[in-house]
């Protein structure tokens, strides 16, 4: 044993010495040098060395560290005193941390705990989907022996009712089981963090691009909000202008005066989307594409849209796709919302509004938003579904919010632009406490949609709608879309606090939505589709019983496949990454 201490004390402390001096060393290096990570790209051959001699000095110190972990699995820690045993203990521990002393602003090493793996991101937002998959998947097989079962044999009907009470019970406790590696895994401060890092950093982008110094030279795109059809249809309108915008790096000029919803224009309702530049002349104008010297470009509707250029939806910044990919579970919605974000800045008579009647209404946590869409879309754009297929999924996110909370009351904001909805949920379920305004549908109805009390009244539903902790809607709809994107904003991810009762996610005018096969398929039915590994699947939609359908892009087969065996093609483009503006700072500072 005294010849063990001794080969530690003679040699062990001499590598010791040697690691916290290299310790030191990098310390010294990462403090004289703080954004050695970013300037690689651009800095002279001494901070290229620097880095080199960085490398090289955490080379060795790793090889000390595993030349000290030998030393100490030689050492029989039973026969040490616990004095012993914990400075050895201490000792491998800030070996430890000096391995990783290194962040992700350096040379790309991070501390335990300080971020997460994006693969682990990825796995953990999967395995939540797949699990709703399999649900899907158990709960539709088992209503349709149910339903079978009624007519063949009855005295099956109450066995099949409580394998669904079962299941749902399952469901319900892996769920939360998922979830809970959110509150566990350490990683919760990075995901508020990275979120307000990234909302930050696009829209610093998006006021530069909106205010450049010389509005009389700057290139321009203009857009006019004037496309036929509803108000959330009309604010994706807008979100389109300034996606190409900001891909073709021109100043928005948004003309609205005339605005059908409102007369005086955007600007009136909501803030100007530029401080410094709103005229929409120049030297040179052109209808769209025009050419790289045009000053001022007219773009069309997204539906006129020739040629199209890679900036459309659901094409994400390329710069920003790898911090979005691991941050949010849905790439493009985060994009469009944080487009929102900057477009939908209201005036103070306009927040005082909105202020104002949620303190009336007594809008509260926890509650759920639920749209009902009626009048002129059902029947021909989107089918009619009935108050209780809404209710039974609000039931379903309180049931599960009780797990982990206590749950004061159950609360529903419920928009409609039909006021019978609201008098019928009441009706139907006392026991919640149902919040809406009847007189915000009547202003819905095609009839009186156009007018400023409309207008108002559609602002709050969506403003509600998206502050709401879940959201039950079609998303055939384009309120409830707009909703579910501004949604985004309140959350580091809220991609899948949502319960569409139609459609997947989709933004009108898109470019075609594909998803990557990982796992092979051979059909069981002749409604199925064969599927290799790697098959781009061109979606169009979610059946919501285990299975999608699509047009698989290599065999051309259109056909039904089972969700969980495709992932999310994410889309990206070459926006500009607007580096001028860090360029400003440092000659700034």
């Amino acid at each position: 044993m005294s010849a063990i201490l001794k080969h530690v004390n003679y040699i062990g402390c001499y590598r010791i010495l040697i690691v916290f001096l290299a310790v030191w060393l990098i310390v010294l290096v990462i403090s004289a040098f703080p954004m050695l990570s970013t300037s690689i790209a651009t800095s002279d051959i001494k901070t290229t060395e620097r880095l080199t001699r960085a490398l090289a000095d955490l080379e060795a110190l790793r090889k000390q560290n595993e030349e000290l972990q030998e030393i100490f699995k030689d050492i029989s820690i039973n026969n040490l005193n616990e004095e012993q045993k914990e400075a050895i203990e201490n000792f491998q521990s800030r070996l430890t941390k000096a391995e990783h002393s290194f962040n992700s602003n350096n040379l790309g090493y991070i501390s335990p705990k300080e971020e997460p793996n994006t693969q682990y991101e990825l796995l953990r937002r999967r395995i939540y989907s797949n699990t709703n998959e399999l649900w899907y998947f158990v709960h539709s097989r088992l209503l349709d022996i149910q339903k079978r079962a009624s007519e063949v044999a009855p005295e099956l009907v109450d066995s099949i009712a409580y394998l669904l009470s079962l299941g749902l019970e399952h469901k319900r406790s892996l769920i939360y089981d998922v979830e809970q590696l959110t509150e566990v895994d350490g990683y919760a401060t990075w995901r508020e963090k990275e979120s307000n890092d990234l909302s930050n950093l696009v829209q610093e982008r998006f006021k530069y691009l909106q205010n450049p110094e010389n509005c009389n030279t700057a290139k321009k795109l203009v857009c006019s909000l004037n496309k036929g059809c509803g108000y959330g249809c009309q604010l994706h309108h807008a979100v389109y202008c300034f996606m190409v915008a900001y891909g073709k790096k021109r100043t928005l000029i948004m003309k609205s005066k005339g605005w059908r919803y409102h007369k005086a224009g955007w600007e009136e309702i909501f803030k100007p989307i530029s401080d410094t530049c709103t005229n929409p002349s120049g030297e040179s104008v052109a209808n769209w594409p025009g050419n790289q010297d045009t000053q001022v470009i007219n773009l069309p509707i997204i539906d006129s849209l020739s040629p199209r250029p890679p900036f459309l939806p659901l094409a994400v910044p390329e710069d920003l796709a790898p911090r979005l990919t691991r941050l949010h579970g849905d790439p493009i919605v985060w994009w469009v919302g944080q487009i929102l974000k900057y477009l939908l800045r209201p005036q103070e008579k306009t927040a005082n509004m909105i202020q104002e009647t949620m303190t009336k209404m007594g809008f509260k946590r926890p509650i759920v938003g639920v749209h009902v869409r009626r009048t002129d879309k059902v029947g021909t754009e989107a089918a009619y579904h009935g108050i209780d297929e809404y209710m039974a999924h609000v039931d379903e996110y309180y049931n599960y919010l009780e797990l982990k909370q206590a749950v004061d009351k159950r609360r529903v904001y419920l928009a409609s632009d039909d006021p019978k909805v609201l008098t019928e949920a009441r009706n139907k379920y006392p026991h919640y406490e149902i919040i809406g305004d009847p007189s915000i549908s009547k202003t819905a109805a095609v009839s009186t949609r156009y007018s400023d009390s409309s207008l108002f009244g559609i602002i709050l539903d969506i403003h509600m709608l998206s502050m709401s902790d879940y959201l039950v809607c079609t998303f055939s709809s384009q309120v409830c879309r707009v909703a579910y994107e501004i949604m985004q904003n309140y959350y580091p991810d809220a991609s899948a606090r949502f319960r569409s009762l139609d459609d997947i996610y989709y933004y009108g005018g898109q470019n075609a939505h594909n998803v990557v096969a990982v796992w092979p398929h051979e059909p069981k039915r002749s409604s199925e589709m064969t599927i290799a590994a790697g098959d781009l699947i061109g979606i169009a939609g979610n059946h919501w019983n285990g299975f999608s359908k699509g047009r698989n892009l290599r065999t051309n087969q259109i056909a039904f496949y089972p969700s969980f065996k495709v992932k999310d093609k994410i889309e990206t483009a070459k926006f500009p990454n607007y580096s001028e503006i860090y360029k400003k700072k440092e000659n700034e500072d």
